[in-house]
């Protein structure tokens, strides 16, 4: 085996296990989007809109109450998202915003992925 060889089988290997691999969700470019469109209302910066004491605007107060890194099944952010009972999804259907069950999904691999 030639030297050249052996490196286009490298990087072939290589190409294709970064191809395979899943990407990297960041807060503030895929995560932080999402729940300002759709969260931050209620959720945000303004303690006079403030609900629940939740901030999900900052990354750290929220893994402190809705996030657990890690695991959908622990963290409420997941559950509440994805509940079917009026009184507990959110957003609320009172707010007439929604998430796409895209942007569910990210959330959760999100925090799958250790948020």
């Amino acid at each position: 085996m030639t030297v050249r060889y052996i490196i286009l089988i490298l990087a072939i290997s290589i190409s294709t296990q970064l191809a395979a691999a899943e990407p990297t969700i960041d807060f503030d470019r895929d995560i932080r989007p999402i729940l300002s469109e759709n969260c931050f209302f209620c959720h945000g910066p303004d303690a006079k809109t403030r609900e629940a004491d939740l901030r999900l605007d900052v990354e750290a107060i929220a893994k402190e109450i809705a996030i657990v890194p890690g695991s959908t099944k622990k963290s409420s952010l997941s559950h509440r998202i994805w509940s079917d009972d009026e009184d507990e999804v959110m957003p609320p259907p009172a707010s007439k915003v929604s998430l796409t069950e895209q942007q569910k999904k990210l959330l959760d691999a999100w925090i799958e992925q250790g948020a």
